[in-house]
């Protein structure tokens, strides 16, 4: 036990909302497993809002006891990202967090590591090649999640790099590393939850369903446009039961992105699978999903959209002891076995060219939204029902089979994707980078971003002046501090972005020595402030010359 490890964190909070996103459910699950099994003795929660450490303690032990201490900080607090060593976020941009790390700190201050959730938006692209921009070190890395996901940024950071070549000249690859690291699952809970033969009775007996009928579950986003259709699911269980001459059950846990969309899969169903008794079941409602675990007999997912990446679902229905059928499509390939832990179904798509490209750049042109740039493509990404419906039929037929590679799942998820081993497979990386970086930090490098960094530098010469130390200030004329509103009585206005100044309070002993002095400089005001004051004193007085209380010469 021992080190620390800070973790960057958009929002005030842990809390998931309603119809939460498998990025934020994944996130939140590796943050626990960190805080759980990475053997850290603190873990640094930087936030903004900062929200309380006892709060997020709670929130990441999850009802067990915690033997990592958790603190929580802003965003900005780059010291404790130093003392740590390590700063990793649940998305993969880097760009602005190294520029964050050069302006406040060195580049070898500490590593960054981010994490892919999905490839799929072309500005997640962009947001992630911009590491070639930034001052991102072969210490920093971006974690893919899949064995297809590392291919796909090796191809994509070699043709970026080629072009900035051609462009500008060197021979240099400037890119983070991009280790393998899976996403992981509750084992022993996803265990706890199947393995419980009374509610897995009562629940198929509120099914209809007899002991030796066969119920197929999927879990997951209900989302033609950003997950699956469900035209080749519904066609496949179809199938599978015709072919034994007995109907599947097929259940649906999951929520919908819009209500509306309800409709348009019951008819679907209907259409595709009218032999096939459908329900439909809350995803969002975690005893319903438990209890479908326990219930159902083989998971299905036939994922057909370039928004999936590694696919948690199939691994916690291996750890719950079900046989997997799902498409042969990216993470999926890399977690599942074919025929060790389920079946995989052959994909296919069309070959590259004008159709797949022009899709994209009405996207980039914001011509269209990004639902609908996956989704068209997803309409065009097909999958083996055949193989599908014979590999459900055939573990419909076989309680053996079914046994044997439901074991083999839970084995594949203990040695693999059990929280504990990734957890520990993280801290690995995270030592191994720390190695990596330099001792010594470089000299004569630029702190800022000159794109964009501090905007009253850049936007410097839009003024008449900037103030300096030189700079004379005086009371104006016309301003009584005894009745001006910014010191009496100030309207709600005056406190906008007052955290950023002194308050008005600690302003108006400043204005009285002013108007003693008759005029007085920015130096000579600041010399009496220690320096941890002195930047909030700067716009405090500022902020005294747009109310009309100062003026300069």
């Amino acid at each position: 036990m021992g080190g620390e490890l800070a973790i960057h964190h958009l929002g005030g909070g842990l809390a998931l909302g309603a119809n939460p996103f498998g990025r934020d459910v994944a996130n939140l699950a590796l943050y626990r497993a960190l805080a759980r099994h990475g053997g850290f003795e603190t873990l640094h929660m930087l936030m903004a809002p900062v929200s309380p450490a006892e709060a997020l303690s709670e929130s990441l032990a999850g009802g067990t006891p915690l033997s990592t201490r958790i603190e929580s900080g802003h965003l900005l607090e780059v010291d404790r990202a130093a003392r740590a060593g390590t700063l990793f976020r649940g998305k993969a941009d880097l760009s602005e967090l190294a520029w964050t790390r050069r302006e406040m700190a060195t580049d070898e201050a500490y590593s960054l590591v981010g994490l892919i959730h999905t490839l799929a938006p072309p500005m997640t692209r962009q947001e992630i090649a911009a590491a070639s921009l930034a001052p991102v070190h072969p210490w920093d890395a971006i974690i893919c999640t899949s064995p297809a996901v590392q291919t796909s940024m090796r191809r994509m950071f070699e043709g970026w790099t080629d072009y900035l070549g051609e462009r500008f000249g060197g021979g240099e690859r400037p890119m983070p590393q991009l280790p393998l690291l899976p996403l992981g699952v509750d084992a022993e809970a996803l265990r706890a939850q199947a393995d419980r033969p009374a509610a897995r009775a009562a629940i198929r007996h509120k099914l209809g369903l007899a002991e030796d009928d066969v119920l197929i579950l999927w879990v997951g986003r209900l989302s033609f446009f950003e997950k699956a259709a469900p035209q080749p699911m519904f066609r496949a269980v179809e199938a599978a039961g015709a072919r034994r001459g007995r109907p599947l059950a097929f259940a649906l846990a999951g929520w919908f992105p819009q209500e509306s969309h309800r409709a348009m899969f019951e008819e679907a169903a209907r259409a595709y699978a009218p032999q096939t008794p459908v329900h439909w079941i809350d995803g969002n409602d975690p005893q319903a999903l438990a209890d479908m675990w326990a219930a159902s007999d083989i998971f299905l997912s036939l994922v057909d959209n370039i928004q999936e990446t590694f696919g948690l679902a199939p691994v916690e229905a291996m750890a719950a002891g079900l046989p997997v059928v799902a498409s042969d499509w990216d993470g999926y390939r890399y977690t599942i076995e074919h025929g060790v832990q389920g079946f995989l179904a052959p994909t296919l798509i069309p070959p590259a060219g004008p159709p797949s490209a022009n899709i994209a750049r009405r996207h980039l042109l914001r011509a269209e939204p990004y639902q609908s740039y996956v989704g068209q493509l997803a309409q065009f990404t097909a999958v083996d029902l055949d193989a599908a419906a014979r590999a459900l039929a055939e573990l419909a037929d076989s309680p053996e089979l079914r046994a044997r590679m439901g074991a083999a799942g839970r084995a594949r998820v203990q040695a693999m994707f059990d929280w504990p081993v990734v957890a520990r497979a993280y801290r690995r990386l995270f030592e191994d980078l720390a190695s990596a970086r330099p001792k010594t930090a470089a000299r004569g490098t630029p702190r800022l971003n000159p794109v964009h960094g501090d905007p009253f530098a850049d936007f410097a010469d839009f003024a008449s002046l900037q103030l300096g130390v030189d700079t004379r200030l005086r009371l104006c004329p016309d301003a009584d501090l005894s009745t001006h509103p910014a010191f009496h009585g100030a309207p709600v206005l005056d406190g906008y972005a007052a955290a950023r100044r002194w308050s008005a309070a600690e302003l108006l002993p400043v204005a009285e020595e002013i108007g003693r002095r008759g005029a007085m400089t920015l130096g000579e005001l600041l010399s009496a402030q220690p320096r941890s004051r002195r930047s909030r004193l700067i716009y405090g007085l500022v902020w005294l010359c747009k109310m009309g209380v100062l003026r300069w010469t």
